[in-house]
């Protein structure tokens, strides 16, 4: 499977805004981002002059590198989109917040997403009493997601403190290891922030 084997801080730098990547690092003061806001490179900190092709393709770059896909997952999410009902952009950021890597992580069961990637490949999970271990699926609301088990005793479901807070359309149970989806998310649901706008003009040209 193709992944990003680089640094991921270059990544935070280079779209000029917290990606959240490393997990609780960047929070801290250890963020690259917070010591060097500039983009990554000999020209990082020069002047640009930027097209319409280049604001597009760097939302589009941005919201890829925020859930950790690939252009080719990315396109086809963004053709699904397309045939939903609604808006364009709002149903493929609502479809990339669905996805189970996402949803393992926004439930606080990991740091980062691609922690969250990993703990789904090694089938950690159950989704409604079935084992997944696809983190690419896409998750609908009403599915109730629990740790396995015999990866409860597992030293990296002892502690799920994190800094972050379970949004409004999940619910969370830490004493049960248990999470449901309450509902589909809303563009307001998603704190990427990112014109969706300008990934449908990339697209549709």
């Amino acid at each position: 499977m193709a992944r990003y084997t680089d640094a991921s801080c270059r990544l935070c730098r280079r779209e000029g805004d917290k990606l959240f990547l490393k997990g609780t690092r960047c929070y801290t003061t250890k963020c690259s981002l917070s010591r060097r806001s500039f983009a990554p490179g000999q020209h990082g900190q020069g002047r640009k002059k930027v097209s319409e092709y280049g604001l597009q393709l760097r939302e589009k770059q941005k919201a890829k590198r925020f859930y950790g896909i690939l252009e080719g997952q990315f396109r086809l999410t963004f053709d699904r989109a397309v045939h939903m009902k609604g808006k364009a952009g709002e149903n493929l950021l609502s479809l990339l917040e669905l996805r189970m890597d996402n949803i393992v992580y926004r439930m606080g069961y990991a740091a980062s997403r691609a922690q969250a990637r990993q703990l789904v490949n090694h089938g950690h999970f159950l989704v409604n009493g079935k084992k997944v271990d696809i983190p690419s699926i896409t998750m609908k609301a009403g599915d109730v997601v629990t740790v396995c088990p015999e990866s409860r005793k597992s030293p990296k479901f002892e502690s799920l403190g994190n800094v972050r807070s379970v949004p409004a359309w999940l619910t969370f149970d830490d004493e049960t290891l248990t999470g449901k989806i309450v509902q589909n998310p809303a563009r307001e649901d998603v704190d990427l922030e990112v014109k969706e706008t300008l990934i449908v003009e990339l697209y549709s040209k």
